[in-house]
């Protein structure tokens, strides 16, 4: 997601508050925040599956390799 992708989301949603969007920018402004949202998700799923975590016993345990990879039922 660019920077310039998120001044166009900023942008969409004052014009919508203050005057109203056509169907075609709110078509734009849906696709946006879709590829936004899917961004986020994208770089939450990449951090959390980094996550490592040292048991009692002093091994490291890789979380994202233990859990991240499991399909879901979604």
């Amino acid at each position: 997601m660019t920077e310039d992708k998120i001044k166009r989301i900023n942008e969409l949603y004052r014009k919508s508050q203050a005057e109203g969007l056509t169907d075609e920018e709110k078509k734009e402004q849906d696709l946006l925040r879709k590829e936004y949202i899917a961004s986020v998700k994208k770089n939450l799923r990449s951090q959390l599956n980094n996550i490592d975590m040292v048991n009692a016993d002093g091994s490291v345990e890789n979380l994202g390799e233990k859990y991240g990879n499991k399909k879901r039922n979604s």
